[in-house]
């Protein structure tokens, strides 16, 4: 008979979104097993990398520590861009081949999300798919959406309720299949972000799920009051901004400061990229009927 989950409000607080209670819950684990030690560690500089503080796993992982340490460094090199790009690149194709590297779960993940933020969804799913944990499911769940394959998220969403139901990422990825369905299914997630937040804690993650589901319900005002508690939370959220802007639209109010602080804290954003397209367009449109002087 297994024992008590030590890690699991560590745990929960990093898919809710609660970077800092994570950190903190970590600091009162102590006497753990040396699996259980590494796991505390790996979810503490994922929140470090969370809330954009690269220089933990930098400075503190090492050569010599566990393979999962390591690949949470790489994490943070790539995403803190404090590495080479193209040998960060090569070592995750390196671990992906590395039979030692390919059995680690936290190994497979980075692997996933890094080859994810490079828009190679062949490789970040074989990632996934190479391993049975939930968070390798959730994130096939979020790549499969991403690509409109909406009957393979489904079927990983479902084999996470299999595996744990009332796992909060299990609840999580339910709710992310369902607004992407849409209809009915929409008020479904809206209850699941409801559950959560009023169980655990309103985190910007949740209250940005819920407000989405406003706006896919039509409810504007409540989705604007949603995301502006979630700006109070966090005002360098790049989903809040871009929930925030989309919102406005919707109501007939400005939008620029929201664009503005999306493009400072997101310049990658797709929404910015798509503004900037459009201004591009609009500028050489002009270009177009200048009158030489």
């Amino acid at each position: 008979m297994s024992g008590p989950d030590v890690l699991f409000t560590l745990r929960n607080n990093f898919y809710l979104g609660a970077y800092q209670a994570a950190i903190a819950e970590a600091a009162d684990l102590e006497r753990l097993s040396e699996a259980d030690s590494i796991e505390r560690d790996c979810f503490v500089y994922r929140s470090y990398i969370e809330l954009g503080s690269f220089e933990p796993a930098l400075n503190e992982v090492s050569q010599q520590s566990a393979s999962a340490l390591k690949a949470v460094k790489l994490l943070a090199e790539y995403q803190g861009n404090k590495g080479n790009k193209d040998t960060i690149l090569s070592t995750v194709q390196d671990w992906a081949q590395e039979p030692s590297y390919r059995s680690n779960a936290t190994v497979l993940l980075v692997i996933g999300l890094i080859y994810a933020a490079e828009d190679n969804y062949v490789e970040a799913l074989r990632a996934c798919h190479t391993g049975i944990s939930l968070e390798l499911r959730a994130l096939a769940v979020q790549l499969y959406l991403r690509i409109d394959r909406i009957q393979q998220a489904d079927e990983q969403a479902k084999a996470m309720s299999a595996a744990d139901d009332d796992s909060t990422l299990t609840q999580l990825a339910t709710a992310w299949v369902n607004l992407y369905l849409g209809g009915a299914k929409v008020e479904e997630a809206f209850f699941i972000f409801q559950e959560l937040g009023d169980k655990y804690n309103w985190t910007t993650r949740l209250l940005n799920g819920s407000a989405v589901c406003n706006m896919r319900m039509g409810r504007w005002e409540e989705a604007e009051q949603q995301l502006m508690e979630a700006f109070e939370k966090d005002a360098k959220s790049a989903d809040t901004l871009a929930n925030l802007v989309t919102t406005c639209l919707h109501l007939g109010k400005a939008t620029s400061r929201y664009n503005t602080q999306l493009k400072a804290v997101a310049p990658a954003h797709v929404l910015v990229q798509r503004n900037e397209s459009a201004d591009e367009a609009f500028r050489n449109a002009a270009s177009a009927f200048e009158v030489s002087a």
